[in-house]
């Protein structure tokens, strides 16, 4: 992976041309067949990785509705098309949203992947209701982080696991407990209606255990050797590094807390 020029992008029907300001990664994505071909399984390299980000829209293509030129927006590419970390990528119109004048462009490049992962783990698959008890797996990542937030909103009652450094953090959050997965034993969270998994392995089947009847396991995480062809929700932005250092971003052994983002322009 490098940096490189390419071509100014053509916007074509429906799609608008986003001037990028903050972008989002997952590091998985490099092995993704999507990355590097499109969805007829052709080679399309050179491609440019990132599905999220947040910026100001300065082109629209034809017959696009909706949005406007210099309006702000926050949102996701298409997984087969070129990505967000560029300094102007296109996209299709409906993949993106309105973002409020008063929210970072840094914190809404950290929110599409994560918070579509939390609420469809939670709500569309887990049913969670009021009053249900929720086990959150990797409460201080991307998603767990604003998993324990939605689950807080929806009046759950949640409990968190994570690194144990992170405790308060995670309460701050609205977690009503929180389990150090390193020192504390898990099977001390007790029952739970539903466990949103995002660590998978044995932490995924110890978690089967703590399913009250009639409860729900989500989980995110694939089996092994399977290869996969308003202002109150605060996502978890990690590291934020500059366009010249995405490359580094994306190194085996660069891992952080939280969402990492990649600040393509300075506001």
């Amino acid at each position: 992976m490098s940096l490189t020029d390419m071509p100014y992008p053509h916007a074509a029907e429906n799609d608008v041309i986003v001037r990028v300001h903050a972008a989002g990664f997952t590091p998985g994505e490099l092995d993704w067949p999507a990355t590097w071909t499109d969805r007829a399984g052709r080679d399309r390299t050179p491609s440019v990785p990132g599905h999220e980000l947040s910026g100001v829209v300065v082109e629209l293509g034809y017959g696009t509705t909706g949005l406007s030129v210099g309006q702000r927006v926050f949102g996701l590419t298409d997984w087969a098309r070129n990505g967000t970390l560029a300094e102007y990528t296109a996209v299709e119109a409906r993949n993106l949203a309105p973002l409020p004048a008063d929210v970072d462009h840094t914190v809404a490049a950290a929110l599409p992947i994560s918070g579509l992962t939390a609420w469809q783990g939670l709500f569309d698959h887990g049913r969670l209701t009021a009053g249900q008890t929720v086990l959150i797996h990797g409460a201080t990542g991307g998603v767990g982080s604003i998993a324990v937030q939605l689950a807080r909103e929806a009046g759950a009652r949640v409990i968190g696991t994570g690194r144990g450094s992170r405790r308060d953090e995670v309460l701050a959050l609205g977690a009503d407990a929180f389990i150090d997965l390193q020192t504390e034993s898990l099977e001390d969270a007790g029952e739970a209606d539903l466990v949103l998994d995002v660590i998978g392995g044995d932490i995924l089947d110890r978690s089967a255990g703590l399913v009250r009847a009639g409860g729900t396991l989500v989980t995110i995480v694939m089996p092994p050797k399977v290869q996969p062809r308003d202002g109150r929700l605060e996502p978890f932005v990690g590291a934020v590094r500059p366009l010249a250092e995405a490359p580094a971003a994306f190194a085996p052994g660069e891992r952080t807390t939280g969402k990492t983002i990649i600040r393509v322009t300075e506001d």
